[in-house]
């Protein structure tokens, strides 16, 4: 990003914490894709006023239910089980917007204005891409809260926010590289009921997930670097103490390797060592 920025005006971190306290979904991307452009366009100020919430602000629907609790999705193919599907998926790139905007109002002020600058776009993009499922599911009969959904994906978010690190090393490089793994078959699946519109939002979305991958990854790698660490074996510790459960191989090698995230991170992992992950990978 460009320019000098004027130290008037509102800052980046309110309106941050404005958008991650919006609850209504509509209202929430338009509020992420706010921040985003005001921020590339220099009209908010770097200061970090005020804090970040413990917990974003979410509407009463979809009801939020532990994964032992959340009913089967139907027949693959099926109206329910397509319902399901984007469902599923737009609950998970709802709650993906604020898990990009809290990375850059939490961790913006430490780690400088380049992890703001790529964790605003990526709001932006989960905003959109959110956007984008929900019209689906409107196009199908339904719409987001019809259903009820996985109520432990802000955990992560939780469970590391006091450490930047740790944040990138579950965030972005497990869960978002592990939507690398799956999409490509979902999109597959998709397309071969002939849902040719759903394939290329899958598409869509796999395509921006290689770069949000990669920003986690390098942020991730020059934070480990300046530290004098190893960027995997630091991960591998990181992972371990955060998460519980485990990452499931095969690994979508070719996209992972797009994204900056090397075997040398996940390798010892798809050979079966002692790694904890979160169950809602």
């Amino acid at each position: 990003m460009t320019g000098a920025r004027t130290q008037t005006g509102e800052s980046v971190a309110a309106a941050i914490r404005c958008a991650l306290l919006t609850p209504e979904p509509r209202a929430k991307v338009f509020a992420a894709r706010e921040v985003a452009r005001n921020w590339r366009l220099g009209r908010l100020a770097w200061r970090f006023d005020v804090a970040m919430p413990d917990r974003p602000a979410w509407p009463d629907r979809p009801e939020l239910l532990p994964p032992n609790r959340m009913p089967k999705r139907g027949k693959a193919g099926s109206e329910r089980g397509r319902i399901a599907l984007w469902h599923a998926l737009a609950h998970i790139e709802f709650v993906a917007i604020d898990l990009a905007l809290d990375m850059a109002g939490r961790f913006g002020a430490a780690a400088g204005r380049a992890l703001v600058d790529d964790f605003l776009s990526v709001a932006a993009d989960e905003a959109m891409h959110f956007a984008l499922l929900e019209r689906k599911l409107r196009r199908l009969g339904s719409h987001y809260g019809a259903l009820p959904a996985h109520g432990g994906l802000w955990q992560a978010a939780h469970e590391t926010r006091h450490d930047v690190r740790a944040r990138l090393a579950v965030v972005p490089m497990v869960l978002e590289a592990r939507g690398l793994d799956v999409t490509p078959a979902t999109r597959d699946r998709v397309r071969a009921q002939g849902d040719e519109d759903g394939a290329r939002i899958l598409q869509r979305i796999l395509d921006d997930e290689i770069r949000h991958v990669r920003f986690g990854t390098r942020h991730f790698v020059q934070g480990c670097e300046k530290a004098g660490e190893n960027p995997p074996e630091c991960w591998k510790t990181l992972v371990k103490r955060h998460f519980r459960g485990a990452l499931k191989p095969p690994f979508n090698d070719s996209a992972r390797s797009a994204a900056g995230l090397s075997r040398e991170f996940y390798a010892a992992v798809a050979s079966g060592a002692n790694a904890r992950l979160p169950q809602n990978t």
